[in-house]
């Protein structure tokens, strides 16, 4: 074998991600003992590269870097290198991110951080072209070799930082202890008026590119509208998803979401398709419709379930984590037209579907090709082709079926059929709200059968308690679960629970909240630990702030007062106040991290 097709030490792994660089001439480790006593006896800095299999960045520098002999030469000199798929490991992964955005960085992803070899960071960033990872490397290679005390010095800081608790950091101890429904009430008008100054009011979503759906902002808003009837709470969550499903960011022709949008006009999508988007799109969608009625979302709800049955399922009953935003090494080449072959496959119906999808001879997006998306609703396009509702519909429906069985034949982009407990729990409970919405037996069986899935093959017994692990691949679950692993499956057993009555999935979701109770919570603070053991990391992190997901602290009080609730455990809503009450003084500051509180 060549250096170049000689594994390495990461072909034993089971991650789509580190499996995609087992091949690479750099002699990564996954991040384990052998990898960190190897840095300390042999006192080389550590190299931590962070990504995921769906990333595009992430291919690209593996590609102009990883794969390079002369860019492995240097790193396998001086460095120990440890890949990491942060969707196994967002523990180590919310360290590092964290580290990197204080050294004033803007984070994503690939993630390259310079650790000491005691784990300590030093320096980072994210994708490198070649020439410039080279040139980084050799810089630092020379300022461990010579000018060590500065850079643990450094390093040293960094590591306080980290290891600086967040309830102290935002003097989160004492409680507000104002939560009468007058004090609430007054805070939600607050939260909702600094809402309201950063709303796009033209396109929907926040005012920003790239655009991300941040189905909790939406939730919020859902909420907000219900508990005051302000009506440009529910106008500002209407108008941000006709543009969303409208967009290119949703596959007009397949169903189901891409993660983000590189405009700010929902149009031209980052085209990974991540299940976590998924599932709190379907719980979004359902909600809303439950409130409008509004038919084109119950066509998003039905279509993004199918597409996840159809491309995202196990026939254990799980679901995979992500497509790949690459096929044929080309970001979107499968969602993507040129002009010709729409006019090809379309026939007679061309002119009027082209309209309908926004095509262009030259090309609505890079290299002449089309993004499809609606630049019309479909009223306004039926009035402007002078249609009837129902006769647009039945043409628009049979230039899709045309297209999507064309797609079919094409390559498809990369699948990470890697099963995330979180996201799971995720999706079922997206699945359970779409058949609480629209009384479709089809969301309905495959939420049950994922929570059969999750019961049987997610949860073990750890400590005479009822547990979770975090990943599942080739008949194998893996890793201890995180704080949002049974945060997202609480909440997906509750809601199931909560469309059929069967107590079996109550009781489950009693028996985890017992154990993150037990294994988690801080009892100094009143908040959770992100894990149940961090001894081999630098810090054990609380997630407090919203992101892409929803906090795991929120969503476990949001739990905990649901729980309380339902079983009549006062101790479980007390917690859930607890933990509100703590927060109080920071819902006003920071809403669009905080809307899930």
């Amino acid at each position: 074998m060549s250096e170049s097709t000689q594994a390495n030490r990461l072909h034993h792994e089971t991650s789509p991600y580190l499996l995609q660089h087992a091949h690479n001439p750099v002699e990564w480790y996954p991040w384990g003992t052998e990898a960190l006593e190897k840095a300390q006896q042999e006192d080389k800095p550590i190299i931590v590269s962070i990504g995921y299999s769906a990333c595009h960045w992430c291919h690209v520098m593996e590609k102009e870097c990883f794969e390079d002999a002369e860019v492995a030469g240097l790193m396998n000199k001086h460095f120990v290198s440890i890949k990491i798929d942060r969707e196994e490991r967002p523990d180590v992964d919310q360290i590092y991110m964290e580290a990197v955005q204080s050294m004033g960085v803007q984070g994503g992803w690939p993630l390259n951080v310079f650790l000491t070899p005691d784990q300590k960071p030093f320096y980072g960033g994210t994708y490198f072209p070649k020439p410039n990872w080279m040139g980084l490397l050799q810089n630092v290679a020379d300022a461990f070799a010579q000018s060590r005390q500065a850079l643990e010095e450094s390093a040293q800081q960094f590591a306080e930082h980290l290891s600086l608790s967040e309830v102290l950091k935002y003097d989160l101890l004492s409680d507000s202890d104002i939560l009468s429904r007058e004090a609430l009430t007054d805070y939600l008008s607050k939260t909702y008026a600094k809402f309201l100054a950063s709303f796009d009011r033209e396109k929907g979503g926040m005012q920003r590119a790239p655009k991300f759906p941040m189905p909790v902002h939406w939730l919020f808003s859902l909420r907000y509208y219900a508990h005051t009837q302000e009506p440009t709470a529910l106008e500002q969550v209407t108008l941000t998803l006709d543009h969303m499903a409208d967009g290119g960011i949703y596959d007009q022709l397949g169903g189901g979401f891409a993660r983000y949008s590189v405009d700010a006009e929902w149009f031209a999508p980052h085209f990974e398709k991540m299940l976590y988007d998924n599932g709190q799109l379907l719980s979004l969608y359902a909600e809303a419709y439950t409130l409008t009625k509004h038919p084109a979302y119950r066509q998003v709800i039905q279509d993004t379930a199918a597409f996840v049955r159809r491309e995202m399922s196990s026939d254990e009953g799980g679901f995979y984590s992500a497509l790949d935003a690459d096929s044929e090494g080309e970001e979107g080449k499968f969602y993507v037209w040129p002009y010709e072959e729409l006019q090809e496959l379309l026939g007679e119906n061309f002119k009027l579907i082209a309209d309908y999808y926004g095509i262009r001879k030259a090309g609505n997006w890079e290299n002449g090709e089309n993004i499809l998306y609606k630049p019309l609703s479909d009223e306004a396009f039926a009035s402007k082709h002078y249609l009837d509702e129902e006769e647009l519909h039945k043409l628009v429906q049979e230039a899709k079926e045309v297209l999507f069985t064309a797609r079919t034949r094409r390559i498809r982009p990369g699948l990470d059929d890697k099963i995330l407990t979180a996201w799971n729990g995720l999706m079922l409970k997206g699945l359970a709200d779409a058949y609480a919405a629209l009384g479709d037996d089809t969301s309905l069986t495959m939420a049950t059968q994922n929570a059969h899935f999750i019961a049987e093959k997610l949860t073990h017994t750890k400590a005479g308690q009822t547990s979770l692990y975090r990943t599942y691949k080739n008949g194998k679950a893996n890793l201890d679960a995180y704080l949002e692993d049974y945060a997202c499956v609480v909440d997906g057993l509750v809601a199931l629970y909560q469309v059929t009555f069967e107590e079996r999935w109550l009781a489950l979701a009693e028996s985890l909240t017992e154990y993150t109770l037990a294994h988690f919570l801080d009892t100094e603070e009143g908040f959770f630990f992100f894990t149940d053991d961090a001894s081999a990391l630098i810090a054990r992190k609380k997630e407090l702030f919203d992101n892409v997901m929803p906090a795991s602290n929120s969503m476990m009080a949001h739990n905990l007062h649901k729980l309380g609730l339902l079983l009549d455990r006062p101790a479980y809503t007390a917690q859930a106040g607890k933990m509100l009450s703590q927060m109080m003084k920071l819902l006003t500051q920071e809403p669009a991290y905080l809307s899930h509180w």
